[in-house]
């Protein structure tokens, strides 16, 4: 851990919260914006998700499994999501919900048009931006909590997701 915490406090409400009282609290906000009010089906919410994550290598967001109406991905998708070029689990807006995120993370100046000409075949421009923010809410502050070392200390065994569930998919 890179930040020292009080002892008994939370790290996550600390460094988040009482440590930057002007920023952490409307970060959180966004943060769980994107779960809350996504139009995103799970399956490719989550393959963007987990794709940061990986590259992120934050604990944190590796352990985390989202859900909805009690519904979350099979336990193997995250080994799907490593091979998402050759696996046979997804369909093609999951296979690009994982290469825009893996993209986005490491080579977002090669966007091309064969690339954005995919996008708009399976995504609507809503569904692209809200993507794009999710994506870099999970690449900046899973990026954060790894540096920090914070994604250690709070790490969730598949914990529920941070609002109550409910029927979002879109197929």
């Amino acid at each position: 851990m890179k930040i020292d915490i009080p002892e008994g406090k939370d790290a996550i409400e600390y460094v988040w919260g009482d440590l930057v009282p002007g920023i952490g609290p409307a970060a959180a906000r966004f943060s769980m914006a994107v779960y809350a009010h996504t139009t995103l089906g799970l399956r490719e919410f989550e393959a963007a998700r987990l794709r940061i994550a990986q590259i992120n290598g934050c604990a944190f967001c590796l352990d985390w499994r989202t859900e909805r109406d009690g519904e979350r991905v099979e336990d193997d998708f995250a080994e799907s999501v490593t091979h998402w070029r050759t696996t046979d689990a997804f369909d093609e807006r999951t296979r690009l919900a994982a290469e825009y995120a893996e993209r986005y993370a490491l080579d977002h100046h090669n966007l091309d048009d064969d690339f954005w000409a995919r996008m708009t075949a399976h995504y609507s421009q809503l569904e692209i931006v809200e993507l794009s923010m999710s994506l870099g809410s999970w690449l900046a502050f899973g990026r954060l909590n790894h540096v920090l070392g914070l994604d250690t200390v709070c790490r969730l065994q598949n914990g529920p997701s941070p609002v109550p569930s409910r029927s979002t998919s879109r197929k």
